[in-house]
C-alpha cells in the first residue's frame, strides 16, 4: 500500500469508546452491554471525585492493599470476560488512592476467571501529598496557607494529563488503571494512541477534549439527569444505555448508543452536558490542552445520532490543578417527621424546641441550619411560603462542630421530641460524619512524575 492510500484509510478510520461508568457507584450493567454489543475499541470507566479519591486515601492508610474503587471488583468481574473475547481495552481511574494494587487485583480477577495474557498497567505520580506538605503553597479558594492546616491534611493528587496513560497503551496495555487523571484525558489518551496526534497540536487536542467532557459522565449524554416529565420525556430510564462515541481522525464525534438500550442521544442532551462544569468555555483548563468549546456545533444526523465538532484549543499552562483534602471537623444530624392536620405547625415549633435547647444546654457549633423538609430546605422561606399547606413534612436540625461528641449532641436534641415535643412525631434518625473538605492549588507541572508500570499476571 503506498503512503497516500495508508493515509486515506487512516483518515476514515474510526475508534469507538463507550462510557462504563460516570462515578464511583455508577450502575455496572451498561457497561457489559456496551463491552457485549457496542463493537468497542476501549472501554472507559470514569470513577473519582474530589472526595472519593480523599476517602480512598483514609482507606489506603488504614488498610495499605486497598483505596482502590470499592466496585472495582464487581465491575471487573463482569466486563473482563467479554472484554477479552472482544478485543476492547479498558481504561479507568479506578486505581483511586492505590493503581498498583487496584492492577494487581484485576490481574487476581483476571486469573479467576482464566483469562490469560492481558498486559495491565497501573499510572502513578498524582499523589504529591509530599511534595505539597513540604512546599509553600495558598489555596485558591480560601487564601489560606496550606502548611497552617498542618496535620489536618488528608490527600493532596494532582490532576495528570494523558501522556503515562498514552505511553502505556504504546507499551500494549489492555488495561490501564490510573489514579486522578483529568476526568476527559482518560478518554483523550486512546485518540492520541491511535491517530498519533501530536501532544501540542492544541486545535485537535482541544476537540479531543470535547469528546471526553461529553463521555465522561456516562449516562448523563443519554438521558440522564435530563428526562423531565412532559416536558423532557426520555424512554425507558431503567434500562439507560450508556454512551458510545464514534471519532474520527480529526477529533469530531458521533455520539450514540447501543441500539436496544433504553434513554436518547439528541441535540439537547449533548448540549447539556457539553455545558456541565464549565465555567468559561472559552478557557476550559485540562492538564493536555486549554480547550475552546465556543465555536462547537451540534449536529443531529439521525435518531441516536449526534455530531460534535468545533472544538479547540491553546498551550496547556504550566500547572496542574491540585485537589488537597482536609479533615474539617464533624457534622451532626436529626430528623423527624410530623403529619395531618397541623403538621406544618408542629414542626415549626419542633424546630423552636430545639433551637432553644441547643442554645441552653451549649452546644458548640460554627454552622446551624434548621430546615423544613418539603416547604423550605432548598429555596429558603419565601419560596417555600408559596402554595397550600403540607399534610406532611420533615423537620431537619444540622451544625458543623469541632468534635463527634459535641455533633451527637444535636441528633439526641432532636430525639427528645419523641416525649418532649410537640404530639404526633415519629422516624427519627441521627447521625454523626466526619467532614472531609476539599480546596485546590496549583503546582508546577515539573513537581510531578507520571509514569506506569505493569504488574506480573
Amino acid at each position: 500500500m503506498d503512503t497516500n492510500a495508508m493515509t486515506a484509510t487512516q483518515n476514515a478510520r474510526c475508534v469507538r469508546i463507550g462510557a462504563g461508568a460516570g462515578y464511583s457507584g455508577d450502575r455496572i450493567e451498561p457497561a457489559v452491554e456496551l463491552a457485549e454489543h457496542g463493537a468497542l475499541d476501549y472501554l472507559v470507566f470514569e470513577c473519582l471525585a474530589e472526595r472519593t479519591i480523599a476517602i480512598a486515601q483514609q482507606t489506603r492508610r488504614n488498610h495499605p492493599d486497598l483505596g482502590y474503587d470499592p466496585l472495582l471488583e464487581a465491575r471487573m468481574t463482569a466486563v473482563l470476560p467479554i472484554a477479552a473475547k472482544n478485543g476492547v481495552r479498558i481504561i479507568s481511574n479506578m486505581g483511586a488512592a492505590n493503581p498498583i494494587a487496584a492492577a494487581r487485583k484485576t490481574a487476581e480477577i483476571a486469573r479467576s476467571l482464566g483469562i490469560d495474557g492481558l498486559k495491565i498497567a497501573a499510572v502513578t505520580g498524582d499523589d504529591v501529598l509530599d511534595v505539597v506538605r513540604q512546599g509553600s503553597f495558598t489555596f485558591e479558594e480560601s487564601g489560606e496557607s496550606v502548611a497552617s492546616y498542618g496535620e489536618r491534611i488528608v490527600s493532596a493528587n494532582a490532576y495528570l494529563g494523558a501522556a503515562p496513560i498514552v505511553e502505556a497503551l504504546a507499551a500494549g496495555a489492555d488495561i490501564v488503571l490510573t489514579g486522578r487523571v483529568a476526568d476527559p484525558s482518560l478518554f483523550t489518551a486512546p485518540l492520541i494512541h491511535e491517530f498519533g496526534w501530536s501532544m501540542d497540536d492544541w486545535n485537535t487536542l482541544g476537540q479531543g477534549t470535547v469528546v471526553g467532557h461529553l463521555l465522561e459522565c456516562a449516562g448523563q449524554v443519554t438521558g440522564g439527569y435530563f428526562g423531565d416529565p412532559g416536558y423532557k420525556d426520555v424512554p425507558n430510564l431503567a434500562r439507560l444505555g450508556f454512551p458510545i462515541g464514534e471519532v474520527s481522525v480529526d477529533g469530531s464525534v458521533v455520539i450514540t448508543k447501543v441500539p436496544h438500550a433504553g434513554g436518547r442521544v439528541t441535540e439537547a442532551t449533548c448540549k447539556e452536558q457539553l455545558l456541565y462544569e464549565i465555567h468559561d468555555p472559552r478557557r476550559y483548563f485540562q492538564p493536555d490542552v486549554v480547550a475552546d468549546f465556543t465555536r462547537v456545533r451540534v449536529t443531529e444526523e439521525a435518531p441516536d445520532r449526534v455530531r460534535v465538532t468545533g472544538g479547540c484549543g491553546t498551550p496547556r499552562t504550566d500547572t496542574l490543578k491540585v485537589s488537597v483534602a482536609y479533615m474539617d471537623g464533624f457534622i451532626g444530624e436529626g430528623q423527624i417527621s410530623y403529619g395531618g392536620p397541623g403538621a406544618l405547625a408542629r414542626a415549626r415549633l419542633a424546630l423552636d424546641i430545639v433551637r432553644e435547647r441547643l442554645s441552653l444546654t451549649g452546644v458548640e457549633t460554627s454552622e446551624l441550619r434548621f430546615d423544613l423538609i418539603g416547604v423550605d430546605s432548598l429555596y429558603g422561606e419565601q419560596a417555600g411560603a408559596r402554595g397550600g399547606e403540607p399534610y406532611e413534612v420533615r423537620v431537619r436540625v444540622a451544625g458543623r462542630t469541632d468534635s463527634a461528641a459535641q455533633a451527637g449532641r444535636i441528633g439526641n436534641e432532636v430525639e427528645t421530641l419523641y416525649t418532649n415535643g410537640p404530639a404526633g412525631g415519629g422516624g427519627v434518625t441521627k447521625a454523626v460524619r466526619e467532614v472531609l473538605a476539599v480546596q485546590s492549588i496549583l503546582l508546577p507541572r515539573t513537581q510531578t512524575n507520571p509514569m506506569f508500570e505493569f504488574v506480573e499476571t
